[in-house]
């Protein structure tokens, strides 16, 4: 990173974080605290995201990427599963109205070419209906991680190189963020993780590099505006270096 970009994004901080990412966990362990099925945790999850949405869009954030199906959840049960591919679609044809109607834009970050193909459409037609609004940017990481991130774009350059149209010795950190998936946003400068972990669980390993990380024991269907905010604040106490040394130090 340039000393110019440095100043810039430290101009930016003033001003609070652009790009928030959080990683949406205990949506299982809120359903059992209640007695119920671990969908219904997932069902009041979808309620905490209109709640983050609606405060990122108040702050005027410029962008928020939401963690809600690793690449590494498959794994689940099976029935849990189809009830989460349910539950997207739904969420999907009941939001992206009020998202277009609050000059919302979607994205959804990942490989998308595993879900089914009524999945796939809706996903489409979601993209399409927002993609000329240019308010909050709102990704969602569905069969998303890090990993497969990296090496999806390191593949496309690969390409590149191999139809003569790039030489390995032109490829560097910006061309590859280039086709990464959050490429043209600004990078993200705070990550949120709920339910108490203290982990990435191959969340954007690529864009997370300088961003701060707040942790929180609210699980994720408790997740409010109050919550949002603290961690707000919390950003704001603290000292961005972006690698260089701290103010006065030897």
């Amino acid at each position: 990173m340039s000393s110019e970009n440095v100043l810039e994004t430290a101009d930016q901080v003033k001003s609070g974080a652009r790009h928030v990412a959080i990683i949406m966990d205990g949506n299982g362990r809120w359903a059992k605290k209640q007695g119920k099925l671990r969908i219904s945790g997932h069902k009041a999850g979808v309620k905490s995201v209109r709640r983050a949405v609606s405060f990122a869009v108040s702050h005027k954030l410029d962008a928020l990427t939401l963690y809600a199906f690793s690449s590494e959840n498959w794994n689940r049960p099976q029935q849990e599963v189809l009830a989460l591919m349910e539950l997207f679609v739904w969420a999907l044809d009941s939001e992206v109205k009020s998202l277009h109607k609050h000059n919302v834009r979607l994205k959804i970050i990942g490989d998308t070419r595993r879900f089914n193909s009524r999945l796939q459409e809706r996903i489409r037609r979601a993209e399409e209906l927002t993609q000329n609004n240019d308010g909050l940017t709102l990704n969602i990481a569905a069969n998303y991680g890090g990993r497969w991130d990296i090496i999806h774009g390191v593949k496309k350059l690969a390409e590149q190189v191999q139809d003569g149209l790039l030489s390995p010795e032109q490829i560097d950190e910006e061309m590859l963020e280039d086709h990464l998936c959050l490429d043209g946003l600004a990078p993200v400068d705070l990550v949120i993780r709920t339910g108490g972990e203290h982990r990435i669980s191959n969340f954007l390993l690529w864009q997370v590099a300088y961003a701060e990380f707040w942790f929180t024991d609210t699980l994720w269907p408790d997740f409010d505006e109050h919550v949002f905010e603290g961690a707000l604040h919390a950003f704001a106490q603290r000292e961005r270096r972006f690698g260089g040394a701290a103010p006065g130090s030897a």
